[in-house]
């Protein structure tokens, strides 16, 4: 899109991660709650959705990555089970740790050159009631290493793809 800093993830690298969630079980999805933080054109979400998740929560600061998110949701259609904030991803982790909210899978992709925020959502999400199998992915540059341990969440798997990578963390 002319102006924005969207970058969706690749259509490949989004079916590794699928691939890998739903490794030996086709219906691990299912029924699951996910954050789709920096959501951008909310690609991943709306994945999870097609997938059997039932509530998908879609963080996005920008106004017009919003205003693609529901139009994308108003054409696929998908009414149900999806909440779209427009917001920054602290304040929205704060709104819905207020709800008590519990997300089974967090997908993270800030833009690659704001790498502050790999680092600051990421403790951020350590802090939080996440559930006890929660898994939480981040992607990134493959040249950059967001980090191995933020307060309880450990990585436990990267994987590379072309330039990107996928880390996932879980509780240690």
């Amino acid at each position: 899109m002319p102006g924005l800093e969207i970058r969706p993830t690749s259509d490949r690298l989004r079916e590794t991660l699928f691939d890998v969630l739903t490794a030996g079980n086709p219906d691990a999805l299912v029924g699951s709650v996910w954050l789709d933080l920096y959501a951008g054109t909310g690609t991943v979400g709306i994945e999870a959705v097609s997938r059997g998740a039932a509530m998908v929560y879609f963080v996005e600061s920008s106004r017009r990555a919003a205003e693609i998110i529901h139009h994308n949701l108003r054409e696929l259609p998908i009414a149900s089970g999806v909440e779209v904030l427009m917001r920054d991803a602290n304040a929205a982790l704060r709104e819905l740790d207020g709800k008590r909210a519990q997300a089974d899978f967090i997908f993270l992709d800030p833009p690659y050159r704001a790498r502050d925020a790999y680092r600051g959502t990421l403790l951020r999400l350590s802090e939080l009631a996440l559930s006890k199998t929660a898994v939480v992915i981040a992607e990134h540059d493959k040249k950059f290493d967001p980090g191995e341990e933020f307060g309880s969440l450990k990585r436990t798997r990267t994987l590379e793809q072309g330039d990107q990578a996928l880390s996932f963390y879980r509780r240690g």
